[in-house]
């Protein structure tokens, strides 16, 4: 799980930059300021929460793994899928109905980080 999540978040990162930059570069000519706005919002969040599968799993090795750890690092993840993928293709299409999928992710985000919180708690 700890060697998982770390990927998972590395990864998760590297791609919030290089969207990040896509955005920057790319769509800044291509999308309506609202839109790009609604694309840098999935871009920040989605490196705010790589950062915190990194964190989960750095924590998990130092204070031993539980499955609250582990559910909270899935939950970051379908976070990320969920509230920045739904914001990628939001600004991408100008589909609106996607909109409806964005606060899925930010219950996932929620979630996870009182998982985060309650395994520290456990953990002392």
């Amino acid at each position: 799980m700890i060697r998982v999540y770390a990927a998972i978040g590395g990864m998760l990162g590297f791609l919030a930059v290089a969207l990040g930059a896509f955005a920057a570069h790319l769509l800044k000519q291509r999308l309506s300021s609202e839109m790009l706005d609604v694309f840098q919002t999935g871009v920040h969040y989605q490196f705010v929460h790589a950062l915190a599968l990194l964190m989960v799993a750095a924590l998990a090795a130092t204070l031993g793994t539980s499955n609250a750890w582990y559910w909270a690092g899935g939950l970051f993840t379908a976070g990320v899928v969920l509230f920045s993928g739904s914001l990628y293709a939001l600004a991408l299409t100008g589909v609106r109905a996607l909109g409806a999928i964005t606060p899925l992710g930010g219950l996932c985000f929620l979630a996870g980080w009182l998982l985060v919180a309650w395994a520290a708690w456990r953990s002392w």
